[in-house]
């Protein structure tokens, strides 16, 4: 990315919003914004800048004796310039983070908000429709957060069947057309012995291959 592009970008949107300050980066330009002004300031790169595409929102867990805990990064991108930019904010309240949704911005934040709230624990506010992605509701715990164990933590299912399959104790969440089971114990043959859905009936219509 040539410098003088980023450096025109960080200039002018620190000239338009005082509060942003350079964010030390090896790859990108970075800025550091104020959680109460990021809406504001990403708007601003949407339409002065030309910053048109979300590329991802997600957070950083700095962990839990750290203050502020939590920090939210989006990535934009300029299909006009050609370049990238992060932003950054920390949220205020590392007991129960929050921070504007960007949904009004960008209809693609539907989901990365609803990942980073199921995950991480981060409530997006004016979110149309909050709730988890990959976990089910009701899940007790925020899979990437520090605290999480890297081997899961015993849960109760929902689910009725997985859970009598299961004896009602599994570490990670079922997944489509679960539960999964091998053909035989201690099977040598890796492509029969690999799980397979007791209920496949989800992909029945997929086309069969030649």
């Amino acid at each position: 990315m040539p410098e003088t592009v980023a450096d025109d970008t960080t200039t002018a949107l620190q000239a338009a919003f005082p509060s942003v300050t350079l964010r030390e980066s090896l790859d990108l330009p970075a800025v550091t914004v104020p959680v109460d002004e990021v809406i504001a300031v990403l708007q601003w790169l949407q339409e002065e800048r030309g910053y048109d595409f979300l590329v991802d929102i997600t957070a950083v867990d700095w962990a839990e004796n750290t203050s502020p805990r939590f920090t939210l990064v989006w990535h934009l991108y300029s299909t006009t310039r050609h370049t990238y930019i992060r932003v950054a904010a920390d949220c205020a309240d590392d007991a129960a983070p929050v921070a504007p949704t960007a949904t009004g911005l960008w209809p693609a934040a539907d989901w990365h908000e609803r990942e980073t709230f199921d995950l991480m624990g981060i409530k997006f506010e004016g979110h149309p429709d909050l709730r988890r992605i990959l976990m089910w509701e009701g899940y007790p715990h925020h899979p990437l957060r520090k605290e999480f164990p890297l081997a899961g933590i015993e849960t109760e299912l929902p689910d009725i069947e997985v859970a009598e399959e299961t004896a009602a104790k599994v570490i990670a969440a079922p997944m489509m057309g679960g539960p999964f089971v091998a053909s035989s114990k201690g099977e040598m043959n890796l492509t029969d012995a690999e799980p397979r859905a007791k209920d496949e009936s989800w992909n029945e219509k997929l086309p069969k291959p030649e």
